[in-house]
């Protein structure tokens, strides 16, 4: 388990798993970054990225036209919605993990499904982060957002669909009141 942080909370969920590395000589390997809109998964997907050496997929930018012009009318995506998308980040992050090795990815992956879907679709080991906080900073974060589509109003859908990792999927889970480099530090703990 990773060393506590101060302002910092996190749980580990699930067995223990093998430690994945940023060294050349090891394994192929992604990382998602999973939660509700304005968690924080871009700006931690990022750092993660940057510290591994590794390309970061921005999740929003794998969605359907339709689908985007969908969330910016405040209507909640479907699973007929999503599937596509969560294929589309499979293709990615197998061209980013042949190209370089490993990948770090920010996605929703709100259900279990869609987190198994995307284990499907990487021909790697993949190790999800979930990231959590209040409703409140969660709306918060999301009103002082400029430029993207994603309204406020689809927060509820969003909480309302999260299926949080269980003790099979050995997934790390951050309350991120901490510093985003405190959250990569522990996180970069985790994972190696």
């Amino acid at each position: 388990m990773a060393m506590p942080v101060q302002g910092l909370s996190h749980r580990l969920r699930g067995p223990a798993l093998p430690p994945l590395s940023a060294s050349e000589t090891t394994p192929h390997f992604a990382v998602i970054v999973m939660g509700a809109s304005g968690c924080g998964k871009s700006t931690l997907g990022s750092l993660l990225g940057t510290a591994l050496d590794a390309p970061f997929l921005e999740g929003d930018d794998f969605h359907a036209p339709e689908a985007v012009a969908k969330m910016r009318a405040g209507q909640a995506l479907t699973d007929d919605d999503r599937w596509p998308w969560l294929d589309r980040i499979g293709v990615a992050a197998n061209a980013a993990i042949i190209g370089r090795g490993r990948t770090v990815i920010a996605c929703s992956a709100l259900r279990a499904a869609y987190r198994a879907r995307l284990r499907a679709a990487i021909a790697a080991p993949v190790r999800f982060i979930l990231l959590e906080n209040s409703r409140e900073r969660l709306l918060a974060r999301l009103a002082a957002r400029a430029d993207h589509y994603m309204p406020t109003s689809l927060l509820d859908s969003q909480l309302a669909t999260l299926e949080r990792p269980d003790e099979d999927e050995g997934a790390m889970i951050l309350t991120t009141d901490a510093d985003p480099c405190a959250l990569r530090d522990a996180a970069l703990r985790w994972l190696r």
